[in-house]
């Protein structure tokens, strides 16, 4: 069975890498479920390994609040990854952010993506505007 490295990127709307990390796909071609679930799962992982103050992942979790350097969560727990998974593949559905695989956007979760050693997978989270 082929594995494969994927690099993923968290841009704003401008462009700006705002984090960037690795994470090994058990094959080549996935889909972008796959993809949101790997990052995800990875992300929980590296949080529940050390229990640090602040969650940084893709989606929020459930007894966090929203800070500039990241989730502070309210108490420091493992945090569910099926859980984290659900709430990331729904954002995902509503448009809270979209993904970009080499500079093209992937519309929907069941679109298979083919990952060579330069592919990058960016994610771009959307800002709700304020109303007045």
């Amino acid at each position: 069975m082929a594995t494969a490295t994927l690099t993923i990127k968290d841009e704003t709307s401008g462009g700006k890498i705002i984090n960037e990390i690795n994470i090994s796909l058990k094959q080549e071609s996935v889909s972008v479920q796959e993809i949101i679930e790997a990052r995800v799962e990875y992300e929980v992982k590296v949080y529940n390994d050390k229990l640090p103050e602040y969650f940084q992942g893709l989606v929020q979790p459930t007894n966090a609040e929203k800070t500039l350097n990241g989730y502070k969560m309210r108490e420091r727990k493992k945090v569910d990854p099926e859980k984290q998974v659900y709430i990331a593949l729904d954002a995902f559905q509503k448009n809270a952010y979209f993904v970009l695989v080499d500079d093209k956007q992937v519309e929907s979760l069941e679109q298979t993506i083919v990952v060579k050693p330069q592919t990058v997978v960016s994610f771009v989270k959307l800002t709700p505007l304020v109303g007045g």
